[in-house]
């Protein structure tokens, strides 16, 4: 079924892009060709972890008017919370080493201007 969804796909790409009454009916206003370049944008960092365990800390502080002898429990779940964080990180770092990673956009483009592509439409 899928088998023959793909072959009916590429019949009706090859119809509109085949020539009809001389001209073709869809025609690309750029070249159809990849760039040497990407574009800069800054990569999105991971959300923030402990968020619940710091407020908490924060609130008993703010009870208990800054005294930190008082808020020994939040503080141990805050700093457990950031190790259970840090120790995550470093295992999936660890995971997925360069294999699943996205290269960042300066060094994309550094390779893709020493390495360019077809300046031709295939």
């Amino acid at each position: 079924m899928s088998a023959q969804r793909g072959i009916l796909f590429q019949e009706k790409v090859s119809r509109l892009l085949s020539k009809q009454d001389g001209r073709p009916v869809l025609k690309p206003n750029k070249p159809l060709v990849l760039k040497d370049e990407v574009a800069n944008r800054r990569i999105k960092r991971g959300g923030a972890s402990c968020v619940t365990e710091i407020s908490v800390l924060m609130a008993c502080w703010k009870q208990n008017s800054f005294v930190e002898s008082l808020c020994s429990t939040e503080m141990k779940a805050f700093y457990s919370c950031v190790e259970e964080a840090r120790a995550a990180k470093k295992n999936t770092s660890e995971l997925s080493g360069m294999q699943g990673e996205r290269l960042p956009p300066k060094q994309a483009t550094l390779l893709l201007k020493r390495f360019p592509n077809l300046r031709t439409e295939i």
